[in-house]
This record gives C-alpha cells, structure tokens and sequence, in this order.
C-alpha cells in the first residue's frame, strides 16, 4: 500500500480509556494510521483542521461548543474540510439520531457495542465515500414512515432560508447579502424564527434545522 493509499484519522472521544482502546483497534489495521485524538469538540475541530484526515471519528455526545451534541459542528466541518469523511460513533441507539447525522453530512453511524466489529469497516466505507450504518439501526430507518416534509411551525419561505444560512452558519451580514437583505432585516426575520420555533440559540436552531431536514436542500 502506497501513502496515497493511507487511511488517516483523527480519533475523537472525551473518555481517555475508551479513545485508548479505539486507537489499538485502528492503529492495528493495515494501511490506517490514527494521527491525533481529541477530548472535546473544540479539539476535534481543531485537529481536523489542522491535520485534513481522510476520516474523523467523533463521539456524538462529547463536551465544548455549548452544545449536547457533535453534530451542530458538522455543516461547518463539510465546508471547511470537504475531502474529510466523518463517522459518529454513539451509544444512542434511538434511529432519528442517525437519520439526522446522516442528514447532516456524516458517513457512517456505528453503536459504541459494536465498535470492535463495525468501526473499522465502517472507516474504509467513508473513506471510500460510501456510507455505513449499523444494520439494525438501518432497518429500522427503513420500516419507518417518511417525515412530513418541510417545517410545521408556520415558518414562510423567507424565514425558512434565513434558518437554514443561520444553521450552515453564516452572520447576519453574510445572510443579508446573500438574500438581499438588510441586517436590520435578517436580525427581524431572526427574532420571528426564535419566536415561532421557541429557540432562542444557535445550537437550537441548528437542531432543529438537522430534523427537518433543511440542510439537504440545495
């Protein structure tokens, strides 16, 4: 295997023992090598940015960014990082998380249990572009009836797009010009949203965005 062959990743998980064990699992693949590991989102980011892996695997539920939740990091991570994959590893079970990280940009979705049978794979598959979800977690997507399209909380058209640059985000600056808007505008389109949806930060409103399904659109 040549060096352009070379999976890299950048491992993270804010429990050292268990980052301790995921990396001998990694490490012991032939053709990955783990460049750096990351306790916090902050981190995580950080690194990615800093060493371009072709695979970041992030815990879904690891401290910084005053968020529950690694995936509120991901539109932003597709954008700067592009050619990096990322994978979710979780112990949340519940499948509208993994529609959702899906949803956000994420490549694969693996259960903490099954770490030692389906991460690896699951690495490989994203690097290679494809997506990998636990099976299980995959049937249950796939009995499930569709999600009403759009949001119900009686959003117009322009709110709606405000919404989405608010959770791929862009400032209020960027929002105007790109919709031809004042700031004063965008700030009152903002207040609106908050009050509708009865969310008031942006980690909500990125939330709520990756439910509906908003940044799939264009």
């Amino acid at each position: 295997m040549t060096d352009d062959d070379e999976i890299t990743i950048v491992l993270a998980d804010d429990h050292g023992v268990v980052r301790s064990g995921l990396r001998m699992l990694l490490d012991a693949e032939e053709g990955f090598r783990v460049l750096a590991e990351a306790a916090t989102v902050d981190d995580a980011v950080r690194l990615a940015k800093a060493h371009r892996p072709t695979v970041l695997v992030l815990d879904l539920n690891m401290p910084g960014r005053q968020t529950t939740s690694s995936l509120d990091v991901l539109p932003a991570l597709s954008a700067d990082l592009p050619q990096t994959r990322v994978v979710i590893l979780t112990m949340q079970e519940d499948p509208q998380f993994a529609r959702t990280a899906l949803g956000a940009g994420a490549k694969g979705y693996v259960l903490k249990e099954a770490a030692d049978a389906e991460l690896v794979e699951a690495v490989r598959r994203a690097a290679a572009g494809e997506v990998y979800l636990n099976p299980r977690l995959g049937a249950q997507i796939a009995a499930a009836p569709p999600e009403p399209a759009g949001p119900p909380d009686d959003l117009t058209e322009r709110e709606v797009e405000v919404l989405r640059l608010i959770a791929l985000g862009h400032t209020n600056g960027d929002i105007g010009q790109q919709l031809f808007l004042s700031v004063r505008t965008v700030e009152s389109h903002r207040a609106h949203i908050q009050q509708k949806l009865r969310r008031t930060t942006r980690a909500e409103l990125v939330r709520y965005a990756l439910d509906r399904g908003l940044l799939d659109e264009g």
